[in-house]
């Protein structure tokens, strides 16, 4: 009788172990931000606002931002579009981040206003509508890197950087991907303004850069380099510091959310 019972508790307990290993295989896996893609901005012949100062700016910043995360998230890989002043395609940009299966792509630049040298701040970036010829006026002067590149309309399927309808079509391009896009870029912006910089909010525009991205993706723009103060800002060791530390702060943060 009690070897009758122990080879009925035996068997239950097989069927259990058998059942949590299996429905444990059937589980969806826990969220993980595994891969970032981090893009300097401009770069080699391409030298950005600022007679080369964007250029340079951008990737100290990525770099910068870069080493955060690496010693903070070692199990995080950190994938950089460039690591120094060599010129990038855009379309290769977003292919290097869909290759590698990105989690998040960050593409970090410096503003430029030529019309006015009071406007400063931050504004970070998502795939979306123009709201004003300002955003417009941004989304050209960025997307007519491509005119650096060879063959760029077989690249681009036709598109024409001088035509501002085409920039109006390419920012009505759907991305699967705003809601976390957005989020990110509010965590930016808001971390900006905690490290002491002027932040002009989220905005969205068309770029070709996160047009064709197929995670969430985001454009900061670091400060306008036409602005004195933003300029000496992006100028020294140290704003380019705080900068990066904000951008980190807030790929933290999202990162801590995204894995609730």
């Amino acid at each position: 009788m009690k070897l009758k019972i122990l080879n009925t508790l035996s068997f239950k307990m097989l069927v259990l172990v058998v059942f949590v290993a299996t429905t444990s295989m059937i589980l969806p896996a826990k969220n993980r931000l595994k891969t970032v893609v981090l893009d300097a901005g401009h770069g080699g012949k391409d030298p950005g606002a600022g007679n080369g100062m964007e250029k340079k700016y951008a990737l100290d910043i990525t770099l910068e931002l870069g080493k955060k995360i690496e010693a903070n998230y070692p199990d995080v890989k950190v994938i950089y579009t460039r690591d120094s002043d060599v010129f990038v395609p855009l379309h290769e940009r977003a292919a290097i981040a869909n290759r590698n299966k990105a989690d998040l792509f960050i593409s970090i630049h410096c503003n430029a206003n030529p019309h006015s040298k009071s406007l400063r701040g931050t504004e970070t970036y998502v795939m979306g509508l123009h709201k004003t010829q300002e955003n417009l006026d941004l989304a050209k002067a960025e997307n007519n890197v491509i005119l650096y590149e060879d063959n760029y309309k077989k690249s681009y399927k036709g598109f024409n950087p001088n035509s501002p309808l085409a920039h109006i079509m390419l920012a009505n391009y759907q991305n699967a991907f705003m809601s976390q896009s957005l989020d990110f870029a509010a965590k930016v912006e808001k971390n900006m303004a905690k490290q002491g910089h002027s932040s002009r909010g989220v905005k969205q525009a068309g770029f070709i850069v996160i047009w064709e991205t197929t995670m969430p993706s985001v454009l900061v723009e670091t400060g306008y380099l036409t602005n004195a103060t933003d300029k000496a800002l992006l100028g020294s060791d140290s704003g380019r510091e705080k900068i990066a530390t904000a951008i980190y702060k807030a790929f933290k943060e999202y990162k801590t959310d995204f894995e609730k």
